[in-house]
């Protein structure tokens, strides 16, 4: 047995060839292949991505050596190259394995009798031939001709990307999206990788331009490169970049000179796929999608915004008195005038922090709206805080995909079954969480929301801003386009924490009160990362369960960082250890650098449309997990490469390949804890970029605790972060058409 010891990052790897014996599975769908594989000395299974691969090719096989708890020793497969059959023999064992559609093993004796050794010559470069075979239509000839040619195709383009680390699950995207042609296609411009969702970066594509003599100058590179600078700069909320700044982020990346740049921006343009503006006298390039969003939004608005309901002001008195009857509650001018608004007006907005009566003025809206046989759809953008509008409104809540019957493509595409020819079937539509709704998203819902529609925005815009691009909830209340109320006013009872006056404390500059006898707010000073991530472990496992009862994971440790001792990363390791530890009863999965285990805390990180789901009561199947669900892993099944997760009511299995959309969840970001409610919140207070050390992300993480928040490391940083109140500047323009439209409706 030939074997060579290759070193990768952080792995080691062995190189071992060999002959595919036999096929024992496969999935067509995503090359998920298990092989045995024979040599000269022995043979062996290969478990892993192996698209194409047929009995009696010969492979070389690039991995490790891993023990399967029920099938033993099995070589796990990263890489894999094909060595096409050359003798009679090999030849006939590749025909007759069914790789080659139209071709079995009679009908491969019959082919390898008449062509011997040029048997793949002739169907590569001349197919035809093979109607002279009795029993070989012409057409079923040239079937064979382009299976063997896909097959090729598919072969050439997974040894192509693999030489370039390229792994075999992108592989795959990059094949469903280009097919047989891809190799062809990528050689000719590589920064097709770049787009949509196939994880291939501008270095790397760059990498593969540059191996294959593709000038830095050329048009295509250029081109591919500002496209990329637009796209990134999505991730940090833009929906636009100033022209300057593109140009000159695009030259740093592309390493050529800025100037001369701006006739690829005007080409860009003049194709569609950007769009020039001016503000401020200054100009803006957009993506055309981004652009059309925001443009689209703007003029929903307005034309939304120009319907007025003549309601009789002593009949909105009478139903505001109702609404107080039944809610056993007095309410305040500004809550009367929320309700008496939304009576009135077809859209506006409600914000206001925790304790201010959101909650109650929604179910006033919800009562009276339904008193006058009106249809209500709530909606909010995530599954847990969906969750939690359904628990405090006591009527059924959706996500905004859920009411959108949203079902999912490759990439990020949104396909929504409602919208402008089939818009949703409600005359009131009230969305929570509204700083969580990004401008794709806004998009989407509004094209799905008729002209005469009440819509009802409510959230809080001192909350972090979307992860997605754009600043919807505050640029619609900056542009003074629809009637917005500010509750400012806070209804604390007398025993509750002391979470909601900090959380307002910390929003208005002030430093919070900690350690107050029962005030449910605690500051625990800890001066170094690792003694402050010990003592957070001892809290998660012992300290908070004995004097408080909480259970584990009703406690949700946040993190301003990802990196670091007391980081996401690190704590999830450390965490996972100490509540989930090994145990011969409990099965494992690796997967990249993290071990799922059977009882951890999971994650879902991305949007999935299409992954199916059960009910775990009913057993009622669904479809739909997004980015922010936290559930626990019920089981790992290795024979069928399969791991179930419970997410509050639904059990979802994911196959071993999806499991890049899950992380540990015993830590999370403060960002993906948007839109949740944890009965304990515990959070680490150390060094970290200035740009994590907010107001508004502290803000954020306190307001997510329910009855209990303890705060463990420095006070210094405590208080930087309250007098920190920088918020990154996102380039959005939504405001400004906001306020254009309306200034149009109201000249027409």
């Amino acid at each position: 047995m030939r074997k060579e010891v290759i070193v990768l990052p952080e792995k080691e790897y062995e190189k071992i060839s060999g002959v595919v014996e036999t096929i024992i599975f496969n999935n067509e769908e995503n090359g998920y292949t298990v092989a045995e594989i024979e040599n000269d000395d022995y043979s062996f299974v290969a478990v892993g991505t192996m698209f194409g691969i047929a009995e009696g090719e010969k492979v070389i096989l690039t991995g490790r050596w891993i023990d399967h708890p029920t099938y033993g020793e099995q070589f796990k497969t990263e890489m894999y190259e094909k060595q096409m059959p050359t003798g009679r023999e090999e030849i006939l064992k590749y025909l007759s394995s069914g790789i080659i559609k139209g071709v079995r093993k009679a009908t491969a004796k019959k082919i390898v009798e008449r062509f011997g050794e040029e048997t793949l010559n002739i169907i590569a470069s001349n197919p035809a031939s093979l109607a002279l075979i009795n029993g070989i239509s012409e057409k079923k000839a040239l079937e064979i001709g382009t299976s063997y040619a896909k097959q090729l195709g598919t072969s050439e383009l997974f040894m192509f990307l693999q030489n370039y680390g390229i792994s075999t699950g992108v592989c795959m995207k990059i094949y469903r999206k280009h097919n047989q042609f891809s190799k062809d296609i990528i050689l000719h411009n590589p920064y097709v990788l770049c787009e949509g969702d196939l994880g291939v970066s501008f270095k790397k594509a760059d990498e593969i331009a540059m191996a294959n003599n593709i000038s830095r100058t050329d048009d295509k590179r250029i081109c591919a490169g500002i496209v990329y600078m637009l796209k990134y700069s999505l991730q940090f909320g833009h929906t636009y970049l100033p022209e300057d700044i593109l140009v000159a982020n695009s030259a740093e990346l592309l390493g050529v000179a800025s100037s001369g740049l701006d006739k690829y921006v005007d080409y860009l343009c003049s194709t569609f796929t950007c769009v020039r503006e001016t503000k401020d006298e200054k100009n803006i390039v957009y993506l055309y999608e981004y652009y059309d969003y925001e443009k689209y939004i703007a003029k929903k608005i307005a034309l939304l915004a120009k319907t007025e309901y003549d309601i009789n002001d002593i009949n909105v008195e009478k139903q505001v008195e109702i609404a107080q009857v039944q809610s056993s509650l007095r309410f305040d001018a500004m809550q009367k005038e929320a309700v008496k608004c939304a009576m009135k007006k077809s859209v506006m907005v409600i914000t206001g922090g925790p304790g201010t009566g959101k909650t109650t003025i929604i179910n006033a809206i919800i009562d009276i709206m339904k008193s006058m046989r009106l249809k209500v759809a709530l909606t909010a953008p995530t599954g847990r805080a969906a969750k939690r509008m359904s628990q405090v409104c006591r009527c059924e809540a959706k996500t905004i995909h859920r009411l959108l019957e949203v079902s999912f493509s490759d990439g990020e595409d949104i396909n929504c079954v409602r919208n402008e020819e089939d818009p949703l079937d409600a005359d009131v539509i009230i969305v929570d969480e509204m700083s969580m709704v990004d401008i794709s998203l806004m998009n989407s819902l509004l094209r799905a929301t008729r002209p005469g529609t009440r819509l009802v925005l409510v959230g809080d815009v001192n909350q972090l801003p979307s992860v997605g691009a754009g600043n919807v909830l505050r640029d619609i209340i900056e542009s003074k386009a629809v009637s917005v109320i500010r509750l400012n006013k806070i209804f604390r009872q007398s025993g509750e924490s002391m979470i909601v006056t900090n959380a307002h404390a910390i929003n208005e500059g002030h430093y919070p009160q900690c350690n107050v006898k029962d005030g449910g707010f605690y500051f625990a000073t800890k001066p170094t990362p690792e003694s402050g991530a010990e003592y957070i472990c001892e809290l998660c496992l012992n300290r908070l369960k004995n004097t408080y009862g909480f259970d584990p994971f009703d406690i949700q440790v946040l993190s301003p960082a990802k990196k670091g001792i007391a980081g996401v990363n690190n704590l999830n390791r450390v965490l996972q250890n100490l509540l989930n530890p090994p145990d011969k009863f409990k099965k494992e999965k690796s997967h990249a650098d993290m071990i799922f285990r059977e009882g951890d805390k999971v994650m879902q990180i991305k949007n999935n449309y299409d992954l199916e789901w059960n009910d775990v009561e009913t057993d009622y199947p669904g479809s739909g997990v997004f980015n922010g669900d936290v559930g626990y892993v019920k089981e790992i099944n290795h024979d069928f490469h399969e791991m179930t997760v419970i997410f509050d009511d639904k059990k979802v299995k994911y196959n071993f390949r999806d499991l890049s959309e899950l992380t540990l969840a015993y830590c999370i970001t403060v960002h993906k804890s948007q839109g949740s409610e944890f009965p304990a919140v515990v959070m680490p207070m150390f060094r970290a970029p200035d740009m994590l050390l907010t107001r508004n992300l502290l803000y954020t993480g306190v307001t997510r605790a329910k009855n209990l928040v303890v705060l463990v490391g420095c006070k210094d940083i405590l208080e930087r972060m309250v007098d920190n109140n920088r918020e990154d500047k996102r380039y959005s323009a939504l405001s400004e058409k906001l306020t254009e439209e309306m200034i149009k409706n109201n000249n027409a």
